[in-house]
């Protein structure tokens, strides 16, 4: 550091930074840049973040058409981030994860608000899993081809499902006190009859379309489930469900600590697949999941309870 002081010393002042010339440009490219730092950031989804955010202010100090994408891509981390509400920094923050997904945010946001963003939430984005992130920061350049006339045959103008889910999710949240919505939040079974008003619904409120909803019955096997997913369960509900499997039990600290996790997973997403209590964070108290804490008959009620609940919403 010694041999730069002076530069450091000059770059340390505000009033250094009003005008650059190229020839400071160079400095503090070659000479300063470089220098150790006691700012150590090795979070490289933070980082990828800070990139994205950044981007997007430019974007709206210069008017530039790629807004709306980079838009979209925020959106689209809200929407994931708000999938993990369970988990208490996120829980912090939801008041704004939710707000970034109504349209009234982005009207005449300004680059100070995106920079408050961007603060409040890079420490999160480590947080969404990896398989559901890797669309939101690709930036490549398009190599545009003559152009030409295609027929899309499995998609129609304006199909955005993410942007559906989040206004879905919302929906949900906001007017579970109608009572065929009501149930999505609680373990009494849905019929037919509850899924086609609740299509009827979203469909004349504008949430989403038809196709929307086909596309929902498609990736998720059932409807019913999806829209669970997105409501998630009350958490007095949910914790209900293993109050047989507690009957005449006394739990370790560690076992009621994964029951807990359990139940913030299913209050959050509506249900959950066996599978995933062999992984993060139901691996983090013990390196075989479930099977490491539980004996082979608890983890079978466990998986038993698991399946009812899943039951009462794949409709």
């Amino acid at each position: 550091m010694r041999p730069h002081r002076r530069l450091v010393e000059r770059y340390s002042e505000p009033a250094a930074w009003e005008s650059l010339t190229l020839e400071n440009h160079s400095e503090l490219e070659h000479h300063v840049a470089g220098l150790p730092s006691q700012l150590l950031d090795n979070d490289q989804d933070a980082k990828q973040f800070d990139s994205l955010m950044l981007r997007l202010q430019l974007a709206v100090l210069r008017a530039e058409p790629q807004f709306a994408k980079l838009r979209q891509q925020v959106e689209q981390i809200a929407g994931l981030l708000a999938e993990k509400s369970n988990i208490p920094m996120v829980r912090a923050q939801m008041p704004l994860i939710e707000e970034l997904q109504t349209e009234a945010f982005w009207q005449d946001v300004t680059p100070a608000i995106l920079e408050r963003v961007r603060k409040d939430l890079r420490a999160l984005i480590k947080l969404i899993e990896k398989v559901a992130r890797h669309p939101v920061f690709t930036d490549f350049e398009d190599e545009l081809d003559p152009p030409s006339e295609i027929e899309l045959t499995q998609f129609t103008p304006g199909f955005n499902f993410p942007r559906f889910q989040n206004k879905a999710r919302q929906f949900l949240r906001d007017n579970e006190t109608i009572p065929v919505l009501h149930k999505l939040r609680t373990l009494e079974p849905l019929t037919i009859a509850d899924l086609q008003e609740i299509e009827r619904l979203l469909v004349s409120e504008g949430v989403g379309t038809e196709r929307d909803l086909a596309h929902a019955r498609e990736v998720s096997d059932s409807l019913g489930l999806f829209l669970r997913s997105l409501a998630g369960l009350d958490r007095a509900v949910a914790k209900s469900a293993f109050n047989q499997f507690l009957t005449g039990r006394t739990p370790t600290a560690n076992q009621i600590e994964f029951l807990n996790l359990l139940i913030d997973h299913i209050a959050d997403r509506g249900f959950l697949d066996p599978e995933l209590l062999y992984a993060s964070p139901f691996i983090d108290l013990s390196a075989k999941g479930i099977d490491g804490l539980f004996p082979s008959p608890e983890v079978d009620a466990i998986f038993a309870v698991l399946k009812t609940v899943k039951a009462s919403a794949a409709v």
